[in-house]
């Protein structure tokens, strides 16, 4: 076909003008290519774990300790009590922390210092602190606090020293003493105190001895005993104490050993077990007598807290992190049996701090040892925020 100039004119203007179209097109994509890029590579980058709640600092301890006790007080006030020192030493040293001031204040001395004991609120309202130690060993005596007055009085003494026991308040309102140590060996032996008469009576013996253990009040009335030391062995055995009879009887063993752990009774019944320098946690079923695996914690750890939140999830935080000291925590949801981190802690809880949940549903974090063993005076409130 034979194009005349005019259709050649004609064409050459069709294509100019298509020609500037398309070079204003490439230049207007020329100006979005480096947004674009800069989107792909934020796409591209990993999204970071999802965190629940955070925690944020509150008034200082008067006297850093690890290895103390803290109390939930009826009025709502935490009493924390003895522990290691900043020099290193045993204290006897107690203080209050207030919510509305956020702020702690020292109350009366125990009369005898001490560390690794036990804090029971009783049915009175005042608190028994039984057993631990001190450079002297293994403690027999029991002290009262009255937090009408803020003195601490003496009680009745235990039949056998020791610390690394446990203590539990029964229906009944006696407090069962089980297990610990002597320093030299760990007990198989067990006591009750009665707040009526101050004086303690041997019940049954665990089958095994142990310390470093857990004891939980099941809502039957009985008591589980789990895991522990029985040196040179960390064992994997759990029992149950029947009041009634005062008696021990064995039930099924947990999945792993463990020691120095957390135990926790759920709303449902159950009782989650964590820590013990493994990622894992298992769920003590009484129906059926027997232990399963729930969850991946996420870091193993060793010496630390767990808190039953308002919401019925379990607050894990406060320990030795294997490798490094932990900067947060974590939480367990036991109806998806599932795991989640909370926000970063304000200083680093290594261990053997205390956590206790306050009137209106926040966590108190206490004291506790840095990784070099020192004495830790911070402590931090954790909100859940859902």
């Amino acid at each position: 076909m034979k194009i005349s100039s005019g259709d050649s004119q004609s064409l050459s203007t069709v294509f100019n003008r298509n020609r500037h179209q398309i070079d204003s097109s490439f230049s207007a994509r020329l100006m979005w290519l480096p947004l674009l890029l800069l989107a792909e590579l934020i796409l591209a980058q990993p999204c970071p774990a999802a965190t629940i709640g955070r925690w944020t600092l509150t008034g200082s301890l008067v006297d850093g300790r690890w290895g103390h006790t803290g109390t939930r007080l009826p009025d709502g006030r935490v009493l924390v009590a003895g522990g290691v020192d900043s020099s290193g030493q045993a204290t006897g040293s107690a203080e209050l922390y207030d919510l509305a001031t956020g702020t702690w204040t020292l109350t009366g001395s125990l009369n005898i210092p001490r560390f690794l004991h036990t804090a029971t609120l009783l049915a009175t309202g005042k608190v028994l602190v039984v057993g631990g130690v001190n450079s002297g060993g293994a403690l027999a005596s029991a002290e009262l606090y009255d937090p009408a007055t803020g003195v601490w009085s003496n009680t009745g003494s235990l039949n056998t020293g020791r610390s690394f026991h446990t203590a539990t308040l029964l229906a009944n309102g006696k407090v069962l003493v089980a297990g610990g140590s002597t320093n030299t060996s760990d007990l198989a032996s067990a006591e009750l105190y009665d707040p009526a008469t101050g004086f303690w009576s041997s019940t049954g013996n665990l089958t095994v001895a142990r310390s470093g253990h857990t004891a939980t009040l099941l809502p039957d009335g009985m008591v589980l005993a789990a895991g522990g030391y029985s040196s040179p062995t960390v064992l994997a055995s759990a029992e149950l104490y029947n009041p009634a009879t005062g008696t021990w009887a064995t039930t099924g063993n947990l999945s792993q050993p463990r020691a120095e752990h957390t135990a926790t009774l759920l709303l449902s019944g159950k009782v989650l077990v964590a820590g013990s320098s493994l990622h894992s946690a298992e769920l003590y079923d009484e129906a059926s007598g027997t232990w399963t695996l729930t969850g991946d914690v996420g870091k193993t750890i060793l010496r630390n807290t767990a808190t039953l939140l308002a919401n019925g999830r379990v607050l894990v935080t406060g320990g030795h992190r294997i490798g490094n000291g932990w900067t947060g925590g974590t939480v367990y949801d036991p109806a998806r049996g599932t795991w989640v981190s909370t926000g970063r802690l304000g200083a680093v809880q290594e261990s053997f701090a205390t956590a206790n949940l306050l009137p209106n549903g926040t966590v108190l974090l206490a004291g506790g040892q840095d990784a070099h063993s020192n004495a830790l005076a911070a402590a931090e409130l954790y909100r859940s925020g859902r």
